[in-house]
């Protein structure tokens, strides 16, 4: 299994991002915890980032395994983390308006109250991994868009045909680079 440049980047992204995702699950956990699970607020990052991780661990899972995944091409990417960053938007939006009311600084809260200071502490750090986990989903979908448009114009057609992980420019399109459908029913000529 040898990966390209790109691939290596695209894989580190997508490893960082599963580190701030069970960062995030893990806070969600503690906060819902705390309220007994009864917060939609609270619920909203807790189930966004394990449908989140499970969808992280089948991507990684079938790029590392199969060398022609198509779950690692780059419109499948782009669509996939689009998606994810258009949830995280609007459930960390959702989620932030509704903490707005838990004040700020925690060392307001009565000293007699210590797991209230620790939830208050929890919550603000979960406020801002949401918008990190976010952030990360944007910038991963635009930038596997914008090499993958960059390396279209650049007349390699063939991005589009194999996974990210394996692309390299140099590769011809006439061959199909090797990751090409080997159907008998090709024989007849495309329907193009």
């Amino acid at each position: 299994m040898v990966f390209s440049s790109a691939g290596k980047k695209k894989l580190a992204a997508q490893a960082f991002l599963f580190s701030i995702n069970v960062i995030v699950l893990a806070l969600a956990a503690r906060v819902n915890q705390f309220q007994d699970f009864f917060y939609v607020a609270d619920l909203f990052p807790l189930g966004l980032s394990i449908a989140t991780l499970v969808l992280l661990v089948f991507l990684l899972s079938a790029d590392l395994g199969y060398d022609n995944a198509y779950t690692g091409r780059a419109h499948v990417e782009v669509g996939i983390f689009g998606v994810l960053s258009l949830c995280w938007l609007s459930f960390s939006a959702f989620s932030t308006s509704r903490w707005q009311h838990i004040p700020f600084k925690c060392d307001s809260i009565p000293a007699d109250s210590p797991d209230e200071r620790t939830w208050c502490k929890d919550v603000q750090v979960l406020k801002g991994f949401v918008w990190i986990e976010f952030l990360t989903c944007l910038i991963i979908t635009l930038s596997t868009f914008r090499y993958a448009s960059n390396q279209h114009s650049r007349g390699h057609k063939h991005i589009w045909k194999m996974p990210l992980s394996r692309y390299r420019p140099g590769l011809s399109d006439s061959t199909d680079a090797g990751m090409g459908r080997n159907s008998e029913f090709l024989q007849y000529g495309r329907f193009d």
